[in-house]
């Protein structure tokens, strides 16, 4: 309860830092005023698309409206990382396939190998 009063606080905080009413970000968002007052009392559960709404009306990163102010790295360089993360995994998923594919080229082709002289030794050659 304490995560949902603290962001109903930091909404309304920021509503009139920007200078708006809450008439103002009730019609804006598509509500009544009294379902927009339910918001900043704490009310209301948000979904994560009123959150993202409210946060784009408010001029503010959802991170930021959030509570998380105290991130620094910017989206840019976390997506940098994060793709630099993720082909570093694609690339030793794409070994441990390939060692996989030897292992069963090796399995696969003396089970063939050892059927195939089996079947001729029956057959007479």
């Amino acid at each position: 309860m304490e995560l949902a009063s603290n962001l109903s606080e930091r909404i309304r905080q920021i509503r009139l830092q920007k200078g708006l009413s809450q008439e103002n970000m009730a019609d804006m968002l598509g509500l009544s005023t009294t379902a927009y007052g339910d918001v900043e009392r704490g009310r209301t559960e948000l979904s994560f698309s009123r959150l993202e709404n409210i946060a784009k009306l408010l001029d503010v990163p959802l991170p930021e409206l959030l509570g998380f102010e105290s991130l620094t790295m910017s989206e840019t360089e976390w997506l940098r990382q994060e793709n630099t993360r993720l082909l570093a995994v694609n690339s030793r998923l794409q070994n441990e396939v390939e060692q996989w594919k030897a292992k069963f080229k090796l399995w696969f082709g003396e089970g063939v190998i050892r059927q195939i002289g089996e079947q001729r030794e029956k057959i007479g050659f």
